[in-house]
């Protein structure tokens, strides 16, 4: 069932919670030994917690529509007494003191949290197999990966491990997982959901997104998890629009701008192009309007984002020395020594490589040079976006360029990672929301994603988009059996 389809049955006295949690956290337990979609499964907690949500929802306190559904976790949100590690060494017994704002709201609305799912360490790659507990799977396929940075989340909706996940996108981590394991993953506009407490990779960009079977229940978590947020001063003053009320799923009338640059792509292929051309195609059956539009930045867009994400990371992974809480290495006999050993021992080679970067481009001499200018060249993506907005409602493209690589060899080849990106990353450095969902599989039966990117605040369109065309079409429906 749906998110919102397991709130119904345990609203109408289907099944409990507690059976549901059972349920999930038994798939989750059994799943887990071929996919490793979580780092933490939380059994006892969770079913003590599923047991009073219950009585609640018996006594008429807790009425949301996902009362009562078992929900699961990015390894990067902090729970309180629950271990939250960032799929690292540094962070591997770490047990926050405090909820990150998204779990208070999501417990209380009869959210149960069953477990913390694997991801990229500190949410840095596109595969999930730079994680410290080891690599994720994906359900679809055991050989190929499952992208990331958010692959434990997409991962376990696709197995069947988990009813609906959060997850975090800097630079596409929500919606390339979603993509390559065949699920729903939504990216809302930046400042929309509060992010306190979700651990700091590169803040300007971060943001907490659900992955979810569908777009309705991606709209459900929406209505729970959105809002100002006095804890996150970069949470925007809005009223919800009441994102699942609003799902009507028309079209009709609207413009939708597909990019050329993305089909004219070298490393795009041809069966992705075909599928996310159909999905156009229904869209526009319903109703819609589709042109031919230019994104003459989108060459740009890679380079510049790596450039302030590995910039922001540099500086906010700096707070990791040793010393505080995280991983402390036993050998050193100064502080300089403390610092470094511990850094090079509690952070895996990706992260290092990136905070080596980062450092690199805020550098006196290459600031200027590196930072400043793809800071620049962020700037004019943004002002692109609005002149394409002005006149266009959506815009419509592939998630990623390819299916699901086989595992080990993006690590082998991290430039084809970088670039696995590409299609993702510009929305992040305008801060637009942007879903991305299944429209069918290539020859060799992986999913297949196509991405609409809406307007700031334009959310409500972006799923409402989503919902039209999974109302018309079934690959939402189809799941793997890890078999």
């Amino acid at each position: 069932m749906t998110a919102l389809e397991t709130g119904a049955a345990i609203k109408s006295g289907k099944i409990t919670a507690v059976s549901a949690a059972e349920q999930v956290l038994d798939a989750a337990e059994k799943g887990n030994e071929k996919i490793n979609a979580y780092i933490t499964v939380c059994r006892e907690k969770a079913l003590k917690r599923a047991a009073e949500v219950q009585k609640k929802i018996e006594s008429g306190e807790l009425t949301s529509p996902l009362a009562g559904v078992p929900f699961s976790v990015k390894d990067n949100i902090c729970t309180k007494g629950i271990r939250t590690t960032c799929a690292s060494k540094m962070l591997e017994n770490f047990e926050p003191v405090y909820d990150a704002t998204v779990i208070k709201k999501l417990e209380a609305a009869g959210g149960v949290v069953i477990g913390k799912l694997n991801m990229d360490e500190f949410a840095m790659g596109s595969t999930s197999e730079t994680s410290y507990f080891g690599p994720v799977r994906n359900p679809r396929n055991l050989s190929r990966v499952p992208g990331g940075s958010s692959g434990g989340a997409a991962a376990a909706v696709a197995g069947k491990m988990a009813v609906a996940a959060l997850g975090s996108d800097t630079g596409g981590s929500v919606r390339l997982p979603a993509s390559y394991c065949g699920v729903t993953g939504f990216k809302p506009t930046y400042g929309i959901v509060s992010r306190f407490g979700l651990i700091a990779y590169a803040s300007s960009f971060d943001q907490i997104g659900p992955v979810a079977r569908d777009a309705a229940d991606c709209a459900a978590i929406m209505d729970i998890i959105s809002g100002k947020d006095i804890m996150d001063s970069t949470s925007l003053d809005t009223e919800s629009p009441g994102y699942l009320a609003s799902l009507t799923g028309e079209v009709k009338g609207m413009k939708i701008g597909i990019p050329r640059e993305c089909f004219i792509s070298s490393g795009l292929n041809s069966e992705v192009a075909e599928k996310v051309m159909a999905a156009a195609e229904v869209l526009k059956n319903a109703g819609a309007e589709t042109e031919e539009i230019s994104l003459p930045f989108l060459r740009y867009a890679v380079p510049a984002y790596y450039i302030i994400a590995s910039a922001e990371a540099s500086s906010n992974l700096s707070r990791y020395e040793g010393v505080k809480y995280g991983y402390r290495s036993e050998n050193f006999s100064s502080l300089s020594e403390l610092y470094s050993s511990s850094r090079s021992g509690g952070f895996g080679k990706e992260v290092k490589k990136r905070i080596l970067l980062g450092t690199f481009v805020l550098s006196g001499g290459y600031y200027d040079r590196y930072y400043l200018k793809a800071q620049g060249v962020r700037a004019k993506i943004k002002k692109n976006f609005d002149e394409i907005f002005s006149r266009y409602d959506l815009i419509l493209c592939p998630s990623a360029p390819d299916t699901a690589p086989e595992s080990g060899r993006s690590l082998d080849d991290p430039l084809k990672m970088y670039l696995s990106d590409i299609f993702t990353v510009s929305a992040n450095l305008a801060g637009l929301p942007a879903i991305s969902f299944p429209c069918g599989n290539d020859s060799s039966g992986m999913p297949v994603g196509v991405q609409i990117i809406g307007k700031a605040m334009d959310d409500v369109k972006v799923l409402n988009a989503a919902h039209a065309y999974q109302k018309l079409t079934d690959f939402h429906k189809n799941f793997a059996e890890v078999k």
